[in-house]
């Protein structure tokens, strides 16, 4: 039922010698819960002895107060899953451990790697189909264990990290460090905080730090390794340099509005993105409606830049999750209002421009645009504080299939015909990168211009005359 895609994982690492971090990791997931509800884990390591506990659910699910005591020690790493590469599957959440001698290794991935079928080759693992899982069996394999210095990980990291290819932002760790990685073009974030007793952490957004007491001190670059262990932290760079590509719907949808990116607040470039919708698309209206949550900032800036009144039209169920009871056939041509429900004192009778940050397949707007109409609007008028979404990910969003993207098979006018809407603006690609105010981005998904290669089977998720 969901219209905007879905994203990679969220991950989080913490090492701080003055307290037990599982808590502190449990709060930093729950912060990060938007990233992925499939299922989640904490790894910890008392200095001597690597503890995982992992199950399908969400955070809250899957973590009390007992199993959270059993996850002893002072550093740790900490994994929220969406499924892209690798079946839903208990053995498929993160962490995943590995023992490698006397070295074990643990590792939380947010990403997807395209070369997961060469990389499983190399390893002889044919049959693995979780990337996560090729990583950390790969890194495992290089540890030299008989080190003096303890540093068998982050030599074998250096060693085996050019051989990945695609998006990763990892937290890795073993019984002394914390590791944490993001790929050369930087597709995914990740950022550095420092805690308030002593010790650092790492997670993939700043809301995550601030749940957690700690100062956010920097992003993590593309293509840097950071290493954190009892003599603080150490900078590395094991690839070679190439220039950043952050995914732009970070801005768009997957970041929390009260993270921060690039120096700034998420939600103040959506506000922008919305001001921006308005001069590019003006339309003649009477209010200005959200689509709940993330088309909340967008909708505030085309208010504030029209002078059109913002009021709330659609109530989000937020209890709405995985569910494990079949719907029924009219259930499922209901879908839509076990999300969003409209309050009809703010629609009936009135000309409604429905704001959100994205059409993706189109199916769920098409259902909402009609129960709109249904409580009452005279006119729905559809504006998208995004470009029209065209081209597949192979970064880390479940958008492999352009076949299921509407805007790849229909022009705009066919979409707002396909939608019923009375008319349907979407953000140009100029206007989304200006209210970034930042530069270095990955588009491959609305313009088609992909910053390195793609898997060689990627004839089967692009329609022919695409390319």
């Amino acid at each position: 039922m969901s219209e905007t895609p879905g994203e990679a994982c969220g991950v989080f690492g913490v090492y701080a010698p003055a307290q037990r971090v599982a808590p502190l990791i449990y709060f930093g997931l729950f912060a990060l819960q938007h990233r992925g509800q499939e299922s989640a884990g904490i790894a910890t390591s008392d200095g001597s002895t690597v503890t995982v506990f992992k199950d399908m659910g969400l955070v809250s699910q899957v973590f009390d107060e007992a199993n959270l005591a059993g996850l002893d020690g002072h550093l740790g790493i900490g994994h929220t899953r969406y499924s892209t590469t690798g079946s839903s599957l208990w053995a498929n959440a993160q962490p995943i451990h590995r023992q490698a001698g006397n070295t074990s290794v643990a590792l939380a991935h947010n990403g997807n790697l395209t070369n997961t079928r060469a990389l499983a080759d190399a390893l002889g693992l044919a049959d693995e189909t979780s990337d996560s899982a090729l990583m950390v069996e790969a890194i495992a394999r290089r540890i030299d264990d008989e080190r003096s210095d303890a540093r068998g990980l982050e030599r074998a990291m250096i060693e085996v990290l050019p051989t990945f290819e695609g998006a990763f932002s990892l937290v890795v760790m073993d019984q002394g460090r914390v590791v944490g990685v993001r790929d050369p073009q930087g597709f995914r974030p990740l950022c550095l905080g420092e805690m308030p007793d002593g010790g650092w952490a790492l997670a993939s957004e700043t809301a995550a730090l601030d749940l957690v007491g700690a100062r956010f001190k920097r992003e993590v670059e593309a293509g840097e390794m950071v290493v954190i262990d009892a003599q603080g932290v150490r900078s590395m760079r094991p690839f070679e340099e190439s220039e950043p590509r952050l995914c732009v719907f970070e801005y768009v949808y997957f970041a929390r509005p009260d993270s921060r990116l690039h120096g700034q607040t998420v939600h103040s470039a959506r506000r922008r993105m919305g001001t921006t919708l308005a001069s590019e698309h003006p339309v003649e209206a009477d209010v200005i409606v959200p689509v709940p949550e993330s088309g909340i900032p967008a909708a505030q800036g085309f208010s504030q830049a029209t002078g059109i009144p913002y009021a709330d039209g659609l109530v989000k169920n937020r209890y709405v999750g995985r569910t494990f009871i079949e719907p029924s056939q009219l259930m499922r041509d209901r879908g839509i209002r076990l999300k969003l429900n409209p309050i009809p004192e703010t629609l009936t009778g009135k000309r409604v421009v429905l704001v959100d940050d994205s059409i993706v397949r189109g199916s769920t707007t098409r259902q909402l645009v009609a129960m709109v109409r249904q409580a009452g609007a005279s006119e729905v008028h559809l504006r998208v504080s995004s470009p029209p979404y065209k081209w597949p990910c192979f970064y880390g969003m479940d958008t492999s299939d352009q076949s299921t993207l509407i805007a790849s098979r229909m022009s705009v006018d066919e979409i707002r015909e396909h939608l019923a809407a009375d008319s349907l603006g979407y953000l140009s690609l100029p206007g989304l990168l200006a209210a970034t105010e930042a530069h270095g981005f990955c588009t491959a998904c609305l313009s088609g211009e992909y910053p390195t290669s793609v898997p060689v089977e990627v004839s089967k998720y692009v329609l022919e005359g695409s390319r």
